[in-house]
């Protein structure tokens, strides 16, 4: 008598861990697993390394998991029926599986999956093992219906939107990034769809100084409050601008001396076409 309970215990036990398994494992993919492994916290690492050749292994896992559990779904019955009725056999089996075997097991590991799944790897090895010979050739017919690969790429403008949600509206638990921080990444993002005419500015509205002007403090102040690193100079008017002067290089000038701009060492502005990407635009920039 307590034999068949102690079966019929672990074998509720053993349907909980493959349904939880089943949730846990296959809602990982590789990009996700591959993310952790990269910038995730130490132990975080670890597991993902432990579990990223089984998700890998796609169809495998899954038909594994789910063999193991028919198995031991279909077996508790025939254990039952020799401590009870037929009926109250099926009921009992029907509950325990539902509420031990799939509920409970599939809140832990939604919740919690890294971690459990990684602590019953070895156990999941074993269990491919051992049922390699009908999961395997299931696993290679799902592999040429649907297809191996299970890796979840985003687009740019997806990308854009994932990162626009981690913003400090967020609703998670972790430190949120902060309205800076998104628009640096998704503008570093857009940079691949955009050209020069999408960054070019109005002739009126760009700030430039004559040749003739002197660096006073109002000047210094005016260039300080722009935060421009490189300030375009023209001789007759802003129609005709031709050179610029690089602001980190008017450091070694005092206002008061009134430095005439012309004294100023200056650059040859280079002139690019309204269709050249901005990545180009970017690398000429650092170039100088």
């Amino acid at each position: 008598f307590f034999i068949y309970i102690a079966i019929c215990a672990t074998l509720v036990l053993a349907a909980g861990i493959f349904s939880g398994l089943t949730l846990g494992l296959l809602s990982f993919d590789i990009t996700h697993l591959q993310v952790v492994i990269q910038g995730g916290s130490e132990r975080d690492c670890k597991r993902a390394q432990n579990i990223l050749p089984l998700v890998s292994r796609h169809h495998l896992l899954l038909v594994t998991l789910l063999l193991s559990n028919a198995a031991v779904c279909e077996a508790l019955p025939l254990f039952l029926d020799d401590l009870v009725s037929e009926y109250v056999a099926i009921a009992i089996s029907v509950t325990a599986v539902l509420f031990f075997g799939e509920v409970i097991p599939q809140a832990l590991c939604s919740k919690h999956g890294l971690a459990i799944g990684s602590f019953f790897t070895p156990f999941v090895w074993l269990m491919i093992i051992l049922l390699f010979p009908i999961a395997w050739p299931l696993s290679k017919l799902l592999d040429c219906i649907l297809g191996e690969n299970h890796s979840a790429f985003f687009r740019r403008s997806e990308l854009g939107a994932f990162v626009q949600m981690h913003g400090d509206d967020s609703t998670g638990n972790e430190e949120p990034l902060s309205s800076h921080e998104i628009d640096i990444i998704r503008g570093a993002l857009e940079l691949n769809d955009k050209v020069a005419a999408d960054a070019m500015q109005p002739l009126e509205c760009v700030f430039c100084l004559p040749f003739d002007e002197r660096l006073s403090l109002n000047v210094m102040e005016a260039i300080l409050d722009r935060g421009h690193s490189r300030i375009p100079v023209y001789r007759d008017s802003p129609t005709q601008m031709q050179h610029f002067i690089l602001t980190k290089r008017l450091i070694k000038y005092r206002p008061e001396d009134g430095t005439p701009i012309s004294e100023v060492p200056k650059h040859r502005l280079n002139r690019v076409d309204r269709d050249l990407p901005l990545y180009d635009l970017l690398n000429e920039f650092k170039n100088g």
